[in-house]
This record gives C-alpha cells, structure tokens and sequence, in this order.
C-alpha cells in the first residue's frame, strides 16, 4: 500500500474535485437536479443540490477506495498487471468527472445526450479492459473470477483471452452504439458479456480444463 500512496491521494482528490465546480455553480442550480437519465435521454430520478454536490463524489470516492484496497489487499495482487491496476485507479475518477459533469450542466440549462456519453464511456471501458485481460494471471479481484478459473491456470488463461476479444467487440458495439442510440441495446449487452464468458469458462471446466 505505501508504495501506492501517491497514486491513491491523487486519484481521491481527483475523484471529489468536481465539488468545487457543484460549489462554483451553486447559485445557478435549482434546489432539486436530475440525477440519473432513462434510455431515452429523459431524467427520471431527482435529488437535492447538496446530494448532487456532496454526496456523489463521496459515494464515488468510497467506491474507489474499497476497489484500491481491495486489488492492493489481493493474495495474487502480483499477476494484476500495471496496466490493469492503473485502468483500476483511474476508472472512479473518470466517472466521477463524467457523472457529475453531466449533471451540473444539465442543471445550469446545459443539453448534454447523455445517452452517448453513457454508450463511449462503457464502451472506452469494454474495449480496454478486453485488451488488457488477457495479459493478467489469476487473480481474486481483477478479471473473471470464476470457481473453475480460480481453480485452474489453464481455465483462467483461455478463458481470459476469449473474455479479451468478446469485451474488444463489446466495446466496440458501445462506441457504435452511442451514435446509434438504441437504447434497449445496452442492458441485455452487458448480460451477454459477462454470462458468455462464464458459460465458455464452466465449459471448458466440465472438459477437465
């Protein structure tokens, strides 16, 4: 953990720093903001200025901090490769910035498609992690932490690279997606990239693999 505690107090402050941009724009807020947008652009959830203010970067910032502790408190953290732990570090902070972006410009009267900032956010997320899985060996907190992974080296590998290249796809369907904007598209999309893999995994598990 010390050797990473440089990289943890600039993450975390970067995580909450979109506070002082919610306390620069307090006054052109309305007491309640859209906080959470349906597959058609339209807000449907509402919470007070202050939540929105306050309450998400801490939510987001004690989000980040339990996955860090977590990746660095791993048994394996030494198959977690740099690459991979720094996608980890830096993940949060990036939401933080594009969630609450989002949601001060739309309070101050600001049209933002949030739809398509969703579809390049997780497909930028798909498409580098799917790169970058593969190189990873087994772990308890980063890749496909499955029974029969976990269990087998071999399981693992295979099972990695075939996750690598569906999550490539998968990212790539986002980005187009986000121009697209088929919004029934992302939900059952995410299910098949996580069940598929799990499938392929069990599989090769019940080959002896």
């Amino acid at each position: 953990m010390k050797e990473y505690k440089k990289q943890i107090i600039i993450t975390s402050v970067i995580t909450i720093l979109p506070m002082l941009a919610g306390i620069l724009l307090w006054g052109r807020m309305p007491d309640k903001v859209a906080v959470h947008w349906g597959m058609d652009n339209v807000a449907n959830g509402w919470a007070g200025k202050a939540t929105a203010v306050f309450g998400m970067p801490v939510f987001l910032l004690a989000v980040q901090l339990i996955c860090v502790f977590v990746t660095l408190n791993d048994p394996k953290k030494q198959n977690v490769g740099p690459k991979l732990l720094k996608l980890i570090f830096w993940f949060i902070p990036i939401i933080s910035w594009v969630c609450c972006g989002t949601i001060y410009m739309t309070a101050v009267g600001i049209k933002v498609n949030v739809g398509l900032w969703a579809n390049l956010l997780i497909g930028i997320f798909f498409a580098a992690l799917g790169n970058y899985m593969p190189k990873g060996k087994q772990s308890y907190t980063v890749g496909m932490k499955l029974p029969w992974t976990l269990n087998s080296a071999e399981n693992w590998n295979r099972t990695s690279r075939f996750t690598g290249k569906l999550w490539i796809a998968g990212g790539i369907c986002f980005l187009l997606n986000a121009f697209l904007q088929i919004g029934k598209l992302i939900f059952p999309l995410l299910i098949l990239l996580v069940l598929i893999p799990a499938i392929y995994s069990y599989t090769l598990y019940k080959k002896g693999i």
